[in-house]
């Protein structure tokens, strides 16, 4: 006996009662860690070289011959790409991750909003993906070389930093960089579950733009107005993103509405 597809399994799913959704928010947790497991189980073969990428604007933003790293541990390296392959594989299961949380939401949604699913699935892998790539070419060079030249150069100072410490650094903004790229596709999902829409976004236009500004001086580890509003002004025009498609998706919710008030 084949399996049910996915259309037949979600109209199952809309009359399960409480402790089966509890079941199913298990099943998808349980394919969500699997994915992550064997994303980080492929990325270990490449940790080193992963690790060596990540620590290239470090290593350019250091002074001419000094373009080093250190470790103060015999574990440290080890951990270090263990790390890194952890977080690589959070980025290889971001796909598997969206599409579980798709299908764990889908049983709620109108129809027509269920083949949403693959727009939703790539929209979200491609931004974070752009909002990483972004980080990495425009947001790292500036943030290491203000840090690293803070108070300009000294003959009597020389910079020795530690796998460990410059991993935290670059990832937490990769991954910071990320989930700001993510925030149109965080709004629709609210909007698509009824929690906002777009004429409450709207409201809050001003409270959003403060919001943003802490935010971003928060995360960002420099505190100039540059590398600052670096992260600001995507966060605010994603904002105004996701008002758009919150009202696109408004108005696809109120039609399918009318049509279900016809039949």
């Amino acid at each position: 006996m084949s399996p049910p597809s996915a259309p037949a399994e979600e109209e199952a799913q809309e009359g399960l009662t409480f402790t089966e959704h509890l079941e199913e928010l298990r099943r998808r947790l349980i394919f969500t860690i699997l994915g992550l497991v064997v994303g980080t189980a492929l990325a270990f073969g490449f940790a080193e070289e992963l690790f060596h990428l990540l620590m290239v604007p470090v290593l350019e933003a250091l002074p001419e011959g000094q373009q080093e790293l250190i470790y103060t541990s015999a574990l440290e390296k080890f951990f270090v790409y263990l790390r890194v392959a952890v977080y690589a594989g959070l980025f290889l299961g971001a796909p598997n991750f969206l599409f579980q949380l798709w299908r764990f939401i889908a049983p709620g949604l109108y129809k027509n909003e269920r083949r949403l699913v693959w727009p939703f699935v790539v929209f979200g892998t491609l931004m974070f993906l752009a909002g990483a790539v972004f980080c990495y070419l425009i947001v790292l060079p500036n943030a290491l070389d203000f840090l690293i030249n803070f108070g300009g150069a000294a003959d009597w100072t020389r910079p020795m930093l530690s796998l460990k410490e410059q991993l935290s650094l670059v990832l937490m903004l990769e991954l910071a960089f990320g989930v700001v790229f993510e925030i149109p596709l965080i709004i629709a999902f609210l909007a698509m579950i009824g929690l906002v829409d777009a004429a409450m976004l709207s409201r809050y236009r001003r409270h959003a733009a403060v919001a943003v500004c802490f935010l971003a001086a928060v995360i960002t580890p420099t505190g100039d107005p540059f590398n600052l509003a670096l992260m600001a002004i995507p966060m605010y025009v994603f904002y105004e993103v996701g008002i758009v498609l919150a009202w696109f998706l408004g108005r696809g919710a109120k039609k399918a509405e009318e049509e279900a008030g016809a039949e």
